[in-house]
Formats: C-alpha cells, structure tokens, sequence
C-alpha cells in the first residue's frame, strides 16, 4: 500500500507545477573522468570528459514539500532562520553558524550528533555564460553539472578524516554526510538547485570522478542521463529556509545515499534577476 506521501507524488506530479532546464551530465570520457578546479599545469587539459546538456522538466515541489523526507528522497526543505550575519569573517562562519548546521543536519538526519567540516560560499557573476563547475572565476560559483560530492570511496573515507581518533571511529556503526545549503541573497530566481530524488538514480547512472584542486584530489559522483531521473526544485527559497541533503550513508539499503543536484537556469527569470549566492555546509551525522 502506498504511504499518503507516496501517493502524492505519484498522482500528484502531472498537477504540478513545473518548469524545464537544462541540466549537464556526463556525455564521454577518456577514461576516469577528471576535472581541474585551477588552472592546470602546462600541458594539461582542464579536463577529459565531455558534457551534454539534457533539457528535463523540473517539477515545483514546495506545494508537497512536507511530503519530501531526508531518508527516503534524499532531500528536505526546512525553515531555520539563522544568527550569521557576516559571510565574509571565516571564523565567525565557523564559530556561529557551524554550530547551527550542526543542529540542522542532526535533526533532519535523526542523528546523535553531527560535526560541521567545512563550507563553500559561492556567488554567480554577470559573465558567466554557462554552469560548470564553477571555475570561471576565483570566487566559486553555482555547480550546473549534474553531481554527488561524495562518491563510495570518497564517503567512507570521510569519518576518518573528520574522527581522527581511532577508538572513536571504531564506536561508529552509521554516519552521513549531509549539506545544507541556504541562499544569502532572497529570493531565489536566478540558477536555482535542482535536486534529484534518490530513488530515481540506479548504481549504474553514478559515475566516479576525480575533482583536481592545488595540493589534493577529491572524489564524486558526475552522472549519466537516464530518464527515469526525477528532478525537483523549491522557488523562490528564502535565506530562512535550507535545502538539508544526503550526500552519502553508510547504511546499505532501506534509506536515501546519493542525492544527485545541479543549478540551473529557469527560463521564466528575469534578465535582471538577482544573481544567486549562498552558502553550503557539509556535517558528519553520527547516529551512534
């Protein structure tokens, strides 16, 4: 029997409103796809792969928002009005709003306990043409590749990098990662998140790539199309709202791990739209 949520979202979906986008997946590549996130050195390219972008209805989900859940679509939209007030003071990022992610991401998740490990602010730019991944400029901007940023590898490495102590991590039987992404500007109309729900995505549309910055390589998900990707967005987001993502679990099965999203530019936005700018923060969950 379909749970009230479910049938929603099933019968509900061709009531929606929506919109379309072009979104870029992974088109080919020379073999491990690779992507530079500086210029690289003499004699590299910027990368080996090739994108094609695939024009997708996005379907408006803020009427059933309450319907979306972290652990089954692998997303949630929350209001949770935040104390920062400074995005350019680093240590005021960390000292005040991490504890507040912290909190987001633990209640989302149903966790114990969470440790905020980082964040990324990034701002679009009048010049941009198109979404990549964000390298045009030397300020990071909006990511308009479809992606992961955690990939399996990558996400079972991250409680050790995060729980240095190894008694500790041995304590740990589940943990997540999980974003949680708030615009700085309001509201959003230019490049948007899409958000792809996790059940829509099978192991084979997952891809892994290596992201290439000064001094240290990371690992993610870039993805093939496939149709059966269900694409979601909230408009006109709020700096009192989040996006709370999964961007990968330890659990195996019977809950959300990979999350798939992308900006992209709604054809029904202005010109003169606002240029998006936010700012995402990435927690370990411990649910031990």
């Amino acid at each position: 029997m379909n749970t009230p949520d479910e049938r929603f979202l099933r019968a509900g979906t061709s009531r929606l409103a929506h919109t379309t986008g072009g979104l870029d997946y992974l088109h080919d590549s020379a073999g491990t796809p690779f992507n530079y996130m500086y210029p690289p050195p003499d004699g590299e390219p910027w990368e080996n792969c090739s994108y094609r972008t695939h024009v997708v209805d996005i379907i408006d989900a803020r009427p059933g928002a309450q319907h979306f859940l972290l652990h089954r679509h692998g997303f949630e939209l929350r209001e949770a009005p935040s104390c920062l007030d400074d995005v350019d003071d680093d240590a005021q990022i960390r000292a005040r709003y991490y504890p507040e992610v912290e909190a987001i991401a633990c209640e989302a998740a149903g966790g114990a306990r969470a440790l905020c490990f980082d964040h990324q602010i990034r701002r679009r730019s009048r010049d941009e043409q198109q979404l990549t991944f964000g390298r045009q400029n030397a300020q990071a901007s909006a990511v308009g590749r479809v992606h992961n940023d955690y990939s399996e590898a990558s996400g079972l490495a991250r409680l050790g990098l995060v729980l240095r102590d190894d008694v500790a991590q041995a304590r740990v039987r589940r943990y997540a990662v999980v974003n949680v992404w708030r615009p700085l500007i309001e509201p959003v109309i230019d490049a948007p998140l899409a958000m792809c729900d996790a059940r829509s995505v099978m192991a084979q549309d997952l891809v892994a790539a290596e992201i290439r910055y000064p001094g240290r390589s990371g690992e993610i998900y870039v993805l093939k199309h496939a149709p059966q990707h269900r694409w979601h967005y909230f408009p006109h987001m709020t700096k009192r709202e989040v996006l709370v993502f999964k961007q990968y679990d330890a659990q195996a099965s019977g809950v959300s791990r990979f999350t798939p999203h992308a900006a992209f530019l709604d054809p029904a936005a202005p010109a003169d739209a606002p240029l998006r700018a936010s700012i995402e923060a990435r927690c370990l969950v411990l649910f031990d």
